[in-house]
């Protein structure tokens, strides 16, 4: 990036070019992914305005196209840590001012936030799918997941293994959505995914895949969003 380009941040103040100086025994990799990070107008805007990471706003642009997150809605995000979605979704449901309901978990711990409880476990593992569904009572609106796996950097693998919490997620949303419900789940795209697209056309109204802008533009990430949640038959 050429020095002093500045570019627009997202909450609409300017964005400054920021060069990483070299550092001994720093790969170059590293030091190009800090300066990525420097210079993303997402992790700016996001230390700005204070969420706690830039996919904040893939949810925010997820939300302003399909708009499934409202005051009062009861919502359940997986993979939640360090909590920029689940921000956003205390926020859009006003968990703290009416009856929503927001219950975030992650295998990591994350810090307190107020309006949301927040559990410890893998949603793979059975015992924290049963402390999370006690947590959630009743039937949800809507079910989150921003689950994906530390990559490898070799893509099927990365695919596959993200594609895993994907379908355990959507096994989950099935059973505790209320009918008309909305889930949302990452992928990493590849050969795959068009099964998982295709088992969610069963049990949702629409399909659709999406990729916000505040996704990078080499990420193969995608999302997919189901509306109208269908009880089986």
């Amino acid at each position: 990036m050429a020095r002093g380009r500045k570019s627009s941040g997202q909450d609409g103040s300017r964005a400054r070019s920021e060069r990483v100086r070299s550092a001994r025994g720093r790969k170059l990799s590293s030091t190009r992914w800090l300066q990525r990070q420097l210079n993303d107008p997402y992790v700016q805007a996001a230390q700005r305005v204070g969420y706690r990471s830039r996919a904040a706003y893939k949810l925010l642009q997820i939300d302003e196209r399909f708009e499934f997150l409202q005051p009062g809605r009861r919502v359940v995000d997986l993979g939640a840590a360090p909590g920029g979605w689940t921000q956003v979704v205390v926020a859009q449901v006003k968990s703290q001012e009416t009856a929503g309901q927001v219950v975030a978990i992650d295998i990591l711990e994350m810090e307190p936030l107020a309006g949301a409880e927040i559990l410890v476990g893998d949603i793979e593992d059975e015992a924290a799918v049963a402390r999370l569904r006690t947590a959630i009572g009743d039937p949800v609106d809507v079910v989150l997941s921003d689950m994906a796996v530390p990559t490898t950097g070799h893509a099927s693998t990365d695919h596959l293994r993200t594609l895993a919490l994907a379908e355990a997620a959507f096994l989950f949303a099935c059973e505790v959505l209320s009918p008309g419900g909305a889930f949302v789940t990452k992928v990493f795209q590849g050969v795959d995914e068009p099964a998982l697209f295709d088992a969610m056309r069963q049990r949702f109204s629409s399909v659709r895949r999406f990729k916000p802008k505040a996704s990078r533009s080499d990420s193969v990430e995608l999302f997919l969003v189901g509306t109208g949640f269908k009880n089986a038959d």
